[in-house]
């Protein structure tokens, strides 16, 4: 006489529905989330006011010549503090 009791199995390859729902449910709820903040960013994006070609140019030219201005002061204090603490040092700067 066999007294074990079988319990009854899934087949073999079939997901189980509620785990499968919860999380099929919480992707649509990223997807949904996702859109709309797509959408809201190219909504704010049609909102911007964006530069005219000249003004585009102009903050361009000027930033170039800001980054140049800022080399050559720190070129020259870099090569001050060099003479300097090569006098203090005695070893000529080198």
């Amino acid at each position: 006489m066999n007294t074990m009791k079988s319990t009854p199995t899934k087949p073999p390859g079939k997901p189980a529905g509620k785990p499968v729902a919860a999380a099929a449910n919480a992707r649509t709820a990223r997807n949904a989330n996702a859109r709309v903040f797509v959408e809201g960013v190219i909504q704010e994006m049609r909102r911007v006011t964006w530069p005219t070609r000249e003004e585009w140019v102009t903050a361009t030219l000027l930033t170039i010549g800001l980054v140049l201005v800022v080399g050559v002061y720190t070129g020259v204090l870099d090569w001050v503090f060099r003479e300097l603490f090569g006098l203090i040092t005695r070893d000529g700067g080198r």
